[in-house]
């Protein structure tokens, strides 16, 4: 499997000396002592600081911490996350939330540590099955969402948009099918929002980086986008990814007939098909190619469900 068919859910991590010094200060008054142990931890695009930390007392914990620069639309993400993580119950398979705070331009989120790993690339089919179980719980769990949450199209309205765009802009190298239904797709992306539309608390970005394994548990980490939508729309936005990621197709594992999920495919996919034809983002020199692999999977799998020639 290539790069170019399965690039890596990385980017490119701040190392914990070089957060801001008054954050670290921060933290360490926190934990209670000096860090000895700063273990930084791939996966996930941000250009950020992800550093599981160990004290001089043998306290742990995990750290997220965003400046400005290079990227300071992460601020906001990184807010938006610290505001979720806050509100999450424990019904959430998540990591307890000790601490967050802004100092200094920097947004610090401190959770616990957990010893787990991310799901082994390519996808293992026992470590899947185990995700998809854990995500179908989570659902239930969740429906209907225990805290007050934006709905998924005023999250997402302003991303969902990809082949609406398209028809005002260059389709140089655009899919053949995708441009010779580009209006059709237009169209059936507009109802995405009322398609989607629920009472479950989602994660809305979830792949096997935002995926943590212990022998017994399943953990789901990073909520900034937490949002309500339907019951099956973390599975839906995620297979993409899975199957890129050298797992099976999307349609074996999720083959419900419903107009509506076809409308949120659309969208989903239209984001990802425009997002990937984009310049790379300041600080995320490896978002662009996640994304276009992610469209190739997602718009075969449009193609299959709508049925268009």
């Amino acid at each position: 499997m290539s790069t170019d068919t399965n690039p890596p859910a990385s980017g490119a991590r701040v190392p914990w000396e070089d957060v801001h010094p008054l954050v670290r200060e921060a933290v360490e008054a926190f934990l209670g002592g000096p860090i000895v142990e700063a273990v930084t931890q791939q996966g996930g695009f941000s250009p950020a600081a992800a550093v599981r930390l160990r004290t001089a007392a043998g306290r742990r914990a995990f750290v997220k911490a965003v400046g400005p620069e290079p990227n300071p639309d992460s601020v906001a993400i990184y807010r938006s996350e610290l505001r979720n993580a806050a509100a999450l119950p424990e019904s959430v398979p998540a990591p307890k939330l000790l601490t967050g705070f802004e100092l200094e331009g920097w947004v610090t989120l401190v959770f616990e540590d957990v010893e787990a790993v991310h799901p082994a690339m390519p996808w293992q089919r026992d470590e899947l099955d185990r995700v998809l179980l854990a995500l179908k719980e989570m659902s239930a769990a969740l429906s209907p969402s225990p805290i007050a949450a934006p709905t998924v199209g005023e999250v997402m309205g302003g991303s969902f948009q990809g082949w609406r765009s398209l028809l005002d802009e260059d389709t140089m190298g655009l899919d053949p099918w995708a441009l010779r239904n580009l209006a059709e797709l237009a169209g059936l992306e507009s109802g995405w929002a009322a398609a989607a539309a629920g009472d479950t608390l989602v994660h809305a970005d979830l792949r096997a980086d935002n995926i943590l394994l212990t022998s017994d548990r399943v953990y789901v980490v990073d909520w900034p986008w937490a949002c309500l939508a339907a019951p099956w729309y973390d599975l839906v936005a995620m297979l993409p990814s899975v199957a890129m990621q050298g797992g099976p197709a999307p349609h074996e594992l999720f083959d419900d007939p419903d107009p509506a999920v076809t409308a949120v495919l659309a969208a989903i996919t239209g984001y990802f098909v425009r997002q990937g034809r984009q310049a790379d983002p300041p600080g995320l020199p490896t978002l662009r190619a996640f994304q276009r692999a992610q469209g190739v999977v997602a718009l075969e799998w449009l193609k299959r469900r709508t049925g268009w020639v």
